[in-house]
């Protein structure tokens, strides 16, 4: 196969896999940390209405989700990419970061949340998926 085409579908594949894992942990949060009692999060709207009830505990979950898919999302693209591993790690992981930086801009959330988020969720996660998943080049020691 075309590396170029290679690389394309293992960013693509990376970016796929790491938003199922990032939407599985969203879904799965509110049975794991509940929500503030009066707190709406079936819609957008309610969520930014009643997004000052939430306490640091109610910022676990999503930090993990987007941290946790930026990190599988970019293992995945270097685990299937021909080359140019880093870079590709860089691209699953800056595609994440511009979805955290419109989520951030969406949502009212408190600015250490934001702060936290966008600086270690994203590319150091990618990093992370990339050295982790990076090809590893062994000498023959004679």
């Amino acid at each position: 196969m075309n590396p170029a085409l290679k690389n394309v579908l293992a960013v693509a594949a990376g970016i796929i896999a790491g938003g199922i894992l990032n939407m599985f942990i969203i879904n799965m949060s509110s049975s794991i940390i509940p929500p503030p009692a009066d707190a709406d999060i079936t819609t957008m709207e309610g969520l930014k209405n009643t997004m000052h009830l939430f306490e640091p505990k109610h910022f676990i979950m999503p930090f993990l989700a987007h941290a946790l898919g930026s990190l599988l999302g970019a293992y995945i693209a270097v685990r299937l990419a021909a080359r140019n591993h880093l870079m590709m790690a860089v691209v699953v992981g800056s595609f994440f970061l511009i979805g955290g930086i419109a989520n951030v801009m969406m949502l009212p959330s408190p600015l250490w949340y934001s702060i936290l988020d966008i600086v270690v969720a994203y590319l150091p996660m990618a990093y992370l998926g990339y050295l982790l998943g990076r090809p590893v080049m062994h000498k023959l020691q004679g």
